[in-house]
């Protein structure tokens, strides 16, 4: 009773679970054009675009791209052959272990009518199927504790994902190891496919048991050599054999088997096979519940995403069908990393620490906005600066194993930042602290505080008197600066010129010059620099200035990290051998 009311719920859950997630692909607003498109108008447009590959030659792609990249994954193969091994043990390993162990009766038993679990080629091919997905469970964790320096996210669902699929294998393995030794399985097999209670044969048919299949029985019931084994064997031959291949064959759990010794006799006595029983289908329906709503739904998401991108790109699509094929790339994601390793800038999170300038980090950050509570300022504000970093040039979009559209996601996340307010980070940086320059007191954004910390001490340049001390005020940077020869009113325009700006930096006044107009409209062309008599590095001085107020206006989640964390792993341990 508890385990049907147990399965009965594991699969409405499972099956409501996937109608939710498929609803919500047509409810996601990622970077509308214009106006939110109605869910009815969104729905209409997956079918028509359905039918209309179904009815035209498009169809003949299909086998193409299930075969080759949904089954044999080629495309991860020419990226790496590790991590192709990986997906492949996975992948196979647990499907197979689905149709022909989870849904045996429903498939296989049709196609093999003398099918039972205790047979070859299905005795083996359990335990070879189990081992396969181990060994791909296995190089996953190795991947990401190895790889965690190359900017490698293992979050919880990871964990959770890992150790459902590591939990159900083993239970598997210990389970039928126990019901190879289990007397009590023995008895019950006797009664269904016997009816025998005579001592003179089920004697010599146990010593057979206990000296050829493992069985661990209460009381002596001979060896290999002694009293009845022969007729025994004959009793096997004419009850048993039809139905039982010798447990050896399932090497694995054999193996367990033959080294349990002593608690053997215990595991028969508590029954441990029925609680091994109960605890593994219930590991199986939990992770069949929580299927839709962990990783373990990019099993669907991920094949349809392969077959979405070779049949269209997403820039060709109407708006409606675009925003079907953005929140089809949401779940489609698994978390791999890959891009991480691809990402043009992802050196810069060694200096940042804002986790969402790294490709897989961003997407997640997107995907919790869109499907969680309402983000906080801070939250968006750390998003913002991580896709504004982005250059667009495509690298990770063209590596995704999923075949997901990256580039045109980041795209229509930017659209969506602009809208709440958030556009790129040096103009709310620059609105903030020119605002104080004047002393209007105008916050550029809630999330972003109050006032800077104006005890902060000197820095390079800006920080240091005899940067300075050679200005003569000649004013050839400002006469060479093309900033200021495109202004009608630079006082109006700048607030400063370059010269004045490094005057006020002689006078200490630091967090003054900082809000001037002119540091933040300086193009750093060097024309300043190049020109300056007495050697002052202006358009150097202009950059730091940015960088200092950039520094003191991040959200705290996303301040540059110490020197020390920014060393490679290298450099830090040189360090300290010195």
């Amino acid at each position: 009773m508890l385990f049907t009311v147990s399965m009965v719920t594991a699969f409405v859950v499972c099956l409501s679970g996937i109608l939710v997630r498929f609803w919500q692909w047509f409810r996601i607003q990622v970077g509308p054009e214009g106006k939110e498109i109605a869910t009815t108008d969104r729905i209409a447009e997956a079918a028509r675009r359905t039918v209309k590959v179904l009815l035209t030659r498009r169809v003949l792609r299909l086998p193409y791209v299930v075969f080759i990249e949904v089954l044999l994954q080629l495309h991860i193969l020419k990226q790496s052959f590790g991590r192709w091994c990986m997906h492949m043990a996975l992948f196979y390993g647990f499907g197979l272990l689905i149709l022909m162990h989870a849904l045996a009766d429903l498939l296989v038993r049709p196609i093999f009518p003398g099918y039972e679990s205790t047979l070859n080629p299905f005795f083996f091919l359990r335990n070879f199927f189990g081992l396969w997905v181990l060994f791909g469970a296995a190089v996953a964790f190795i991947r990401r504790v190895y790889l965690r320096r190359k900017w490698l996210f293992t979050g919880f669902a990871d964990r959770v994902m890992l150790g459902l699929i590591v939990g159900i294998l083993l239970s598997g393995f210990f389970l039928e190891a126990v019901q190879i030794v289990s007397e009590p399985i023995f008895d019950e097999m006797v009664v269904e496919y016997m009816d025998e209670e005579d001592p003179e044969i089920l004697d010599p048919l146990r010593a057979y048991w206990a000296a050829e299949y493992g069985v661990v029985f209460s009381k002596a019931t001979g060896t290999r050599k002694g009293f009845g084994y022969g007729t025994g064997e004959e009793i096997h031959g004419e009850y048993c054999a039809y139905c039982h291949s010798h447990p050896s064959s399932a090497f694995v759990s054999y193996a367990a088997a033959k080294r349990m010794g002593p608690v053997a006799s215990y595991f028969n006595r508590v029954r441990a096979d029925q609680i091994l029983w109960a605890g593994h289908f219930l590991l199986v329906f939990l992770a069949m519940a929580l299927l839709p709503f962990s990783k373990f739904f990019h099993l669907i998401s991920t094949p349809l995403s392969l077959v979405a991108k070779r049949l269209g790109e997403t820039s060709m699509l109407p708006p409606a069908g675009r925003l079907n094929r953005r929140a089809l790339s949401l779940d489609a994601c698994t978390h791999c990393g890959v891009c991480n390793l691809s990402c043009s800038v992802a050196p810069v999170y060694r200096l940042i620490k804002n986790a969402t300038i790294l490709p897989s980090e961003k997407l997640s950050a997107i995907r919790k906005n869109l499907k969680g509570a309402a983000p906080s300022g801070e939250q968006m504000a750390i998003l913002s600066e991580g896709s504004f970093i982005c250059t667009e040039c495509r690298r990770c979009t063209d590596i995704c194993p999923s075949g997901i559209d990256l580039k045109d996601l980041w795209q229509a996340s930017r659209q969506d930042l602009k809208r709440a307010g958030f556009p790129e980070p040096h103009l709310w940086i620059m609105k903030r602290t020119t605002a104080e320059w004047a002393d209007k007191n105008e916050p550029a954004h809630p999330a972003y505080g109050s006032v800077f910390d104006k005890s902060a001490g000197p820095l390079n340049l800006t920080g240091r008197p005899e940067s300075f001390a050679s200005c003569v005020q000649c004013t050839t940077c400002t006469t060479v600066c093309p900033v200021v020869a495109t202004v009608d009113d630079p006082a109006k325009e700048l607030d400063l010129t370059p010269q004045q700006v490094m005057n006020l930096l002689r006078l200490e006044m630091r967090q003054t010059a900082m809000g001037a107009r002119m540091v933040w409209k300086c193009v750093t062309c060097y024309m300043c620099q190049e020109h300056c008599p007495q050697g002052v590095k202006v358009a150097d001085v202009m950059y730091e200035l940015r960088n200092l107020a950039s520094d003191r206006f991040r959200p705290a989640a996303a301040q540059p990290s110490t020197a020390d964390e920014v060393m490679r792993p290298k450099e830090k341990g040189r360090r300290k051998k010195r």
